[in-house]
């Protein structure tokens, strides 16, 4: 029987590239679901302390995002929607952070755009992702981003309280999810050695 082929050398290194870096995907999504639960332990903290606390989890997020865009670029492989995704997340986190004065409106709307952008760089990254390696979860996660995104959007005048528990179910699930997929990408750390990677190329 002959098997066929259907996964290009470049997707194959991508797809070995996060395996061996599942690491860092499990650590953003411990960081979500902690920043999920601390919302949720928390829903009267002044919206001040919510705008500090997730410009810190956008910053961190963005960069283990950057983390693994340079583990693949080092490998030869082009990383731009994690490289976009990280610098996006770590220019959230920084405006955020220097400007906590902003309103509830200007903050649900920031937050939607980075739900938005978030989800639909998720989206595209599934696409080179192998479906033993996670893509469906990978899809999930997209999906969750983009529907949190568009609520956000449709009712932004939504009081603090009930943005901050949008906010912590959307940090669980993400979290989860991301979480799920580490473990996923864990069982195929090592498949490929670089050597073969630099055969197959």
């Amino acid at each position: 029987m002959i098997k066929i082929q259907s996964v290009s050398p470049r997707v194959e290194a991508m797809n070995a590239v996060l395996a061996d870096n599942w690491w860092a995907v499990a650590l953003r999504g411990l960081f979500a679901v902690l920043f999920g639960v601390a919302a949720f332990a928390m829903p009267g903290a002044a919206l001040l302390a919510l705008v500090l606390v997730f410009a810190a989890y956008s910053l961190v997020d963005g960069v283990l995002n950057i983390v693994l865009a340079a583990r693949g670029a080092r490998k030869g492989e082009r990383w731009g929607l994690l490289l976009l995704n990280g610098l996006f997340g770590v220019v959230v986190g920084v405006l955020t952070a220097f400007l906590p004065g902003v309103t509830v409106v200007a903050f649900v709307f920031m937050i939607g755009a980075w739900a938005l952008v978030s989800g639909g760089l998720m989206l595209g990254t599934a696409l080179s992702v192998k479906i033993s390696h996670g893509r469906w979860i990978l899809v999930v996660g997209g999906v969750a981003s983009l529907i949190y995104g568009v609520l956000l959007f449709a009712a932004p005048l939504i009081g603090a309280l009930v943005l901050t528990w949008w906010l912590a179910a959307y940090s669980l699930v993400l979290g989860v999810i991301l979480i799920a997929l580490a473990f996923q990408l864990r069982k195929h750390r090592g498949e490929h050695e670089p050597g073969q990677l630099a055969a197959s190329a």
